[in-house]
């Protein structure tokens, strides 16, 4: 379905970064890695991804928080490849405490990376994709882009800045072959979330089974995480021309959080 295209997707060296990366791949698109963490570990994701699809996979460690390097990420990619069709903007960061406590370095940072990047990464391949009349932009924001919780304020602030940017740019572009949504996940099963249950289970006195209903999955009715696969399909179904009248939206994938 995607094959002659090229993906970028930021923050994906595991998760669910990598688990759009390679959902492009398996359609036939080139992929662009991005992302923390062990250099050994990204490079056996990079050559899985040329092994198994067949499609071209590199990397490249831009720190989401310099402008500067975001563009020459994108800059790399096109040079590489001719353009950047599809850009999936998922890297991101969380911080929790209340408003009156939170470090203005944590703030800075978290928006940097949830929203600022969201931005220079989208403006560095707006041009290339207005040449071939034809783009997908994903932004990857969260239920917290469409509802709040307490003590994350810098991060549904950030999200919610995501779910505007991507209204404002669908506008522009809706002419253009170019389309532009934002995919808001409840909590996703990923390594990161498991590693939090023992520290939870100790500290609340509950079992793993309390944790991950009563306490992960308090706000999701359906009791279920939502899995990378599944978001993984969602991004590739909105790349695909069967999307190509869905633009500008804000799409819930999180077991009824935000029906209520």
């Amino acid at each position: 379905m995607l094959k002659t295209k090229t993906a970028l997707v930021t923050g994906s060296t595991s998760g669910i970064g990598l688990a759009v990366a390679r959902a492009l791949a398996r359609e036939g698109a080139n992929v662009v890695l991005n992302g923390l963490g062990d250099a050994a570990e990204i490079e056996t994701a990079r050559a899985a991804i040329e092994t198994e699809f067949g499609v071209e996979a590199l990397y490249d460690p831009a720190d989401m928080t310099k402008p500067e390097q975001i563009a020459a990420m994108v800059a790399a990619a096109e040079k590489r490849f001719g353009a950047v069709d599809i850009l999936v903007n998922n890297a991101g960061v969380q911080h929790v405490a209340p408003v009156d406590e939170f470090p203005d370095a944590a703030w800075d940072r978290v928006i940097a990376i949830n929203l600022s990047a969201v931005f220079h990464a989208t403006k560095a391949a707006l041009p290339g994709m207005k040449r071939k009349g034809w783009g997908r932009v994903v932004n990857t924001g969260s239920a917290h882009a469409l509802v709040a919780s307490p003590y994350k304020s810098a991060y549904v602030a950030a999200k919610h800045g995501v779910a505007g940017f991507t209204k404002s740019l669908a506008l522009e572009v809706a002419q253009a072959g170019i389309t532009a949504n934002t995919i808001c996940p409840g909590y996703v099963w990923t390594p990161l979330v498991e590693a939090q249950i023992p520290d939870t289970m100790k500290a609340r006195g509950l079992t793993e089974e309390q944790v991950k209903k009563d306490v992960l999955l308090a706000a999701q009715p359906t009791k279920q995480f939502v899995t990378v696969e599944q978001v993984a399909a969602f991004v590739t179904f909105l790349c695909s021309d069967a999307a190509a009248n869905i633009t500008g939206a804000s799409l819930p994938i999180d077991g009824g959080w935000t029906a209520a």
